[in-house]
C-alpha cells in the first residue's frame, strides 16, 4: 500500500454503527488478529490480550456491559496484562499497558477498514461487568471493545466525522 492509498484508508474510515446480519469468518477474524499482533508495543512485552467475540452467548454478554454494540455480529476485547506490561520504573512508574492496547486497538481497526470491515473503537463499557461477563484474570485490564462487522448498505459517518481542528491548533513545532 502506497502513501496515497493508506490516506484514502485514514480518510474515509468511520466509526460504523449500522451492520449488515453476516457474520464475519474466522479467516478475515484471523487477519485483524494478525494486524494487532504485529502492532509495535514496549520493548515488545506483547502485553495485549484479546478476546474474540463473535457468538451469540458470548455477544449477549457483551450488551450486558454496553448499550454500544450496534448490533455488530463481532467484537474483540481488548485488554492488556498488567503483570507482564513494561514500567517506566526510573521515572514515574507509568505502566504502557493502555499505550500498548491502544496501539493494537488501532493497527485492529484500519486492517479492518482495509478488508472492508467497518468497524468501531467502544470505550463505553461497565469494566465490573466486562470482568464479571468474561471471568476476565484479575491482572487483565479491559482498555476497548472494537465493535466489527459488514458496514450496512445505508451506513453513514456522524455528521461530526469530517469536523477537525486546523493543524495548528493541534500541533507546534519546537515553541515550548
Amino acid at each position: 500500500m502506497g502513501s496515497a492509498e493508506f490516506e484514502v484508508l485514514v480518510r474515509s474510515r468511520y466509526s460504523v454503527r449500522k451492520f449488515e446480519e453476516r457474520s464475519l469468518d474466522r479467516a478475515t477474524i484471523g487477519r485483524i488478529l494478525e494486524a494487532g499482533r504485529l502492532a509495535p508495543t514496549a520493548k515488545n512485552l506483547q502485553p495485549q490480550r484479546i478476546l474474540v467475540l463473535d457468538e451469540e452467548g458470548a455477544l449477549a454478554k457483551l450488551d450486558a456491559c454496553t448499550k454500544c454494540r450496534f448490533g455488530a455480529p463481532a467484537a474483540l476485547l481488548v485488554c492488556y496484562d498488567k503483570d507482564v506490561c513494561w514500567t517506566r520504573d526510573r521515572f514515574d512508574k507509568k505502566p504502557s499497558g493502555e499505550i500498548d492496547a491502544a496501539i493494537v486497538t488501532t493497527h485492529m481497526m484500519l486492517e479492518a477498514a482495509a478488508l472492508g470491515v467497518g468497524t468501531t473503537w467502544v470505550m463505553h463499557f461497565d469494566p465490573a461487568a466486562v470482568r464479571r461477563e468474561f471471568l476476565l484474570p484479575e491482572a487483565y485490564e479491559p482498555v476497548a471493545v472494537l465493535i466489527m462487522g459488514y458496514p450496512a448498505p445505508d451506513a453513514a459517518p456522524s455528521p461530526t466525522h469530517a469536523e477537525k481542528k486546523p493543524m495548528e491548533t493541534l500541533v507546534a513545532y519546537n515553541r515550548f
